[in-house]
C-alpha cells in the first residue's frame, strides 16, 4: 500500500490569487492539514466549508523552530501511515518551508510519496512592491535564524518571518553590524494583496513598527557608497588589487615577497605593543596593518599566477579543522594541555617521521623565539629539567664562564660571544619553565627602558643644562625618578 502526502501553496495571501487548479484540490479535500491558521486564504477557505486542522498549538511547546518544525514533519508522516494526507503552507512549498525540506529529504526512506503541488510566492509580488528588479541579484534569508555572516551588503535583501517586534528586533541588530543605522529599509506586508502595505523607515526604527505580521517581509537595498563598504572584505580585496593594478601605487606595485618581510615584522611588534598598552583602537589599526601584509603578499601570490587569498584562506580553514579533532571530531580534549597533545600527534601524521624533532625549526624566527622553540621540542622527548631550580643553577654557571673568558688578559671575541650566547640561552631555558614568553618579556623591558629614558632626555631639557654637565650619578637620579613615578 502506497502512502502519500500531497504538499500545496496557500499562496502570497488572497483566495483569488491560487492557482485554479489548487483551488479545485482543496474543494476535493475532505481535511486540510496547514502548519499554521494565521493566513487569510484560509479563513476564507473555513467559510466555504474546508475542514482545516492547524500546528498552531506546536509552536507553543519549544523554544526552537527547528523543533517545532521537526515534531510537525513526524506527525505528518505517522498520520500518513494510514491516511493520504494534503498538507497547506503560506506562500510556495518550496521557499522558505523547513517542514516541506523535511518530508522530502526523509520520505523516500519512511516509504512515503511527497509530492509538492506549487503555488504563489510572494516574491514575484514583493518585487513589484519595492519596484526592483532581481536579476541584479538578490538574497532571500530567514528573520528567524538570521546571521550576520549570511549577509551580502552588495545585493538586494529579502528577509521574511518578521512577524513580531521580538524578530523584528532582532533583524535590526543583526543588520546594523553591517548597515549604517539610517540606512533605508523597507517594510513589505501583504505582497501583491489588496491591503498590502509598504513603507519605507531608517533601519533603527525597524522593530518601532507596530503593524507585523506573519505576511510581514523586510526589504534592504544594497549599500553602494563606498565608505559604507569599508567593513567587506570583499572591499579591501577590491582596494588590495587597485593598488597593484597598472595604474596603481608605484610603490606597491613594486613589492615582493622578499621585499616586504621587514614590513611583517615591523607590524607584528606594533601590534604587540598596541596589545602591551591595552589600546583598543591602536589595536584595532594595527591589526588592519598585519592584515594588510597579509592582503599583499596574496595578491603579489596572485599577480605571479601561485595562489590568491582563497587559497591562504582554504589552508588555514582545512587546517584548523584538522588540528582541532575534539572540536570538529570525534577527539576528547579537556585542558590546554590535551588540545597540545592532539596538535602534536596530528601533526607528526601529516609530516611523518623526521630526521630530528629540531629539523622544520624556523629559522627566520627572532632567536629569543627559536631558542624556545627547541627547548619545548626537545622537551617534549624528555630532554628537559622538571623544575626551574637545575635550569637557574645553569645560567649561574655560564655567567662564571662568561665571566672567566671576560677577565682573560687577552680576549678572544668569539669565545666571548660564544660564552655570552649559552648564558642568554640558559635565561630563556629559565623562562621558558616559569611560563614566561622571553621574547615578550624582553620587548617589555625595552618598552620600560625607552619610557624611563625619556623621561631622563625631558628632565635635562626643562633644566637647560647639557648633557656633559651632568654626572652618571645625576642621571641615575632622574632615572630613579622615573622609576616612582611608574615608568
Amino acid at each position: 500500500m502506497s502512502h502519500h502526502i500531497t504538499v500545496i501553496g496557500l499562496g502570497a495571501g488572497e483566495l483569488e490569487q491560487l492557482p485554479l487548479g489548487i483551488y479545485r484540490l482543496l474543494k476535493n479535500t475532505s481535511l486540510l492539514y496547514a502548519r499554521t491558521m494565521e493566513h487569510p486564504v484560509l479563513k476564507e477557505l473555513s467559510a466555504e466549508g474546508l475542514s482545516i486542522s492547524s500546528f498552531d498549538a506546536i509552536y507553543e511547546k519549544y523554544d526552537r523552530f527547528e523543533d517545532v518544525y521537526e515534531e510537525i514533519a513526524e506527525t505528518l508522516f505517522q498520520k500518513a501511515l494510514s491516511e493520504d494526507i494534503v498538507y497547506g503552507v503560506p506562500g510556495h512549498p518550496l521557499i522558505a518551508e523547513k517542514t516541506v525540506q523535511l518530508l522530502l529529504e526523509q520520505g523516500s526512506e519512511r516509504g512515503i510519496d511527497v509530492v509538492v503541488k506549487g503555488g504563489q510566492s510572494f516574491l514575484d509580488p514583493m518585487f513589484t512592491a519595492i519596484k526592483v528588479d532581481p536579476v541584479e541579484g538578490f538574497q532571500f534569508l530567514d528573520g528567524t535564524s538570521l546571521s550576520v555572516i549570511d549577509l551580502n551588503t552588495r545585493q538586494h535583501m529579502i528577509i521574511s518571518q518578521v512577524y513580531d517586534a521580538f524578530i523584528a528586533s532582532e533583524v535590526k541588530l543583526t543588520l546594523m553590524e553591517r548597515y549604517p543605522d539610517d540606512h533605508q529599509v523597507c517594510l513589505v506586508t501583504g505582497a501583491g494583496m489588496s491591503s498590502e502595505q509598504v513603507k519605507w523607515l531608517p533601519l533603527y526604527e525597524l522593530d518601532r513598527e507596530m503593524e507585523l505580521s506573519n505576511l510581514t517581509s523586510v526589504y534592504v537595498s544594497p549599500l553602494t557608497n563606498p565608505k559604507q563598504q569599508y567593513k567587506e572584505f570583499w572591499k579591501l580585496r577590491e582596494i588590495i588589487d587597485q593598488l597593484r593594478a597598472p595604474d596603481g601605487c608605484p610603490w606597491d606595485r613594486a613589492q615582493t615577497h622578499i621585499t616586504l618581510k621587514r614590513f611583517l615584522i615591523e607590524e607584528a611588534y606594533e601590534l604587540i605593543n598596541a596589545i602591551d598598552q591595552d589600546d583598543i583602537d591602536n589595536i584595532i589599526e594595527e591589526l588592519g596593518d598585519v592584515l594588510l601584509q597579509v592582503m599583499l603578499h596574496a595578491k603579489i601570490g596572485e599577480d605571479d599566477g601561485y595562489f590568491s587569498i582563497d587559497d591562504v584562506i582554504e589552508s588555514i580553514s582545512e587546517k584548523m579543522v584538522r588540528r582541532h579533532p575534539h572540536v570538529f571530531g570525534e577527539a576528547i580534549a579537556n585542558s590546554p594541555e590535551d588540545v597540545e597533545k592532539t596538535w602534536q600527534q596530528v601533526k607528526r601524521m601529516e609530516k611523518g617521521e623526521e630526521e630530528s624533532l629540531l629539523k622544520d625549526v624556523n629559522e627566520s624566527l627572532p632567536k629569543l623565539m627559536q631558542a624556545e622553540e627547541v627547548q619545548k621540542r626537545a622537551a617534549k622527548v624528555g630532554f628537559d629539567w622538571n623544575d626551574v631550580s637545575p635550569a637557574w643553577d645553569k645560567v649561574l654557571e655560564e655567567l662564571e664562564e662568561f665571566k672567566t673568558e671576560l677577565n682573560q688578559t687577552e680576549r678572544d671575541t668569539a669565545k666571548l660571544a660564544d660564552e655570552f650566547g649559552d648564558v642568554l640561552f640558559a635565561c630563556v631555558n629559565v623562562a621558558r619553565l616559569v611560563r614566561i614568553d622571553p621574547e615578550l618579556a624582553l620587548h617589555g623591558t625595552i618598552t620600560k627602558f625607552r619610557n624611563r629614558f625619556e623621561f631622563v632626555e625631558r628632565s635635562v631639557r626643562e633644566s637647560k643644562k647639557s648633557w656633559s654637565e651632568y654626572t652618571l650619578e645625576e642621571l641615575d637620579h632622574f632615572w630613579d625618578q622615573a622609576k616612582k613615578q611608574g615608568l
